[in-house]
């Protein structure tokens, strides 16, 4: 069995509180921040070795526990716990067409925090699955420069509505918007071809919305595909991570990292 407190060893608790909220949030790293928000069940092992690779670019990660157990590996149980109380909580807003999470504003308020603390131009944020999508809200706010959607699964529903739903408001989207025609914001969503939970029609809105500026990595995983990936392949950067040479899902990891450090990190004076 996993020890929770081993896999987060090399991290720091903390606490932080906006609008009453107090939530414990986990930190590792020096240089600008990056927020990573964890995937269904929770901070999983995988996901904090995504969030050390993250570290490993010269970045500060910071790893906020929204829900379940910190540590523990993905399982029935653990899904159990963790994902029919997220999904009726009002916070998430999980079935909500064109609404803003109430979340995200404690998400936001958290990358002010984290911005303030480590420096930098900004803050990066990464959002996975059921916090996918947050991360396109979260770009909002003027500190946050590199938002990465990987496999974002909300709305949840598989009607015509809900298949290109971004969980986001009218208003929120069109700040996003305008901050990526007015300062060169761009986001980086990231999905398996034959994932369900992420249909195709959720990035063909976020490619009319955002046009040039949404950099889509779409990995194949119909039938027979050439490189493995099961048919019911979704988490790009943990669980279905083949971190090989020439992998995709290899390739797409390394071009979350460098968008990350691109946009975060001083650039190194040519020789």
């Amino acid at each position: 069995m996993t020890d929770p407190a081993a896999v987060l060893s090399g991290f720091e608790r903390d606490e932080f509180t906006f609008d009453s909220k107090r939530r414990t949030v986990w930190r590792s790293g020096d240089g600008p921040g990056v927020v990573v928000m964890a995937e269904m069940p929770g901070i999983t092992p995988r996901v904090v070795e995504f969030a050390e690779r993250v570290r490993d670019r010269g970045l500060t990660v910071v790893l906020p526990h929204l829900f379940g157990e910190p540590g523990e590996p993905p399982g029935a149980l653990a899904f159990a716990r963790s994902l029919p109380p997220a999904c009726v909580s009002r916070e998430f807003a999980a079935f909500a067409l064109r609404r803003t999470p109430p979340a995200v504003d404690w998400l936001r308020a958290l990358c002010r925090d984290t911005h303030a603390r480590c420096g930098g131009p900004g803050v990066g944020a990464v959002g996975m699955c059921f916090t996918g999508g947050f991360a396109l809200a979260m770009a909002t706010e003027p500190a946050l420069l590199a938002p990465v959607l990987s496999q974002p699964s909300l709305p949840i529903g598989l009607g015509a509505g809900a298949r290109g739903a971004l969980n986001i408001s009218d208003a929120d989207l069109l700040a996003v918007k305008e901050r990526s025609e007015e300062e060169d914001l761009c986001v980086l969503g990231l999905r398996f071809t034959g994932d369900r939970m992420v249909p195709a029609e959720r990035f063909a809105t976020l490619r009319r919305e955002l046009g040039d500026r949404f950099l889509a990595v779409e990995i194949d995983s119909s039938k027979g595909n050439g490189w493995g990936h099961r048919a019911t392949a979704h988490s790009v950067l943990t669980e279905d991570l083949v971190d090989e040479p020439g992998q995709p899902t290899g390739e797409a990891l390394e071009q979350v990292l460098d968008f990350l450090a691109a946009r975060l990190l001083p650039a190194t004076p040519a020789k």
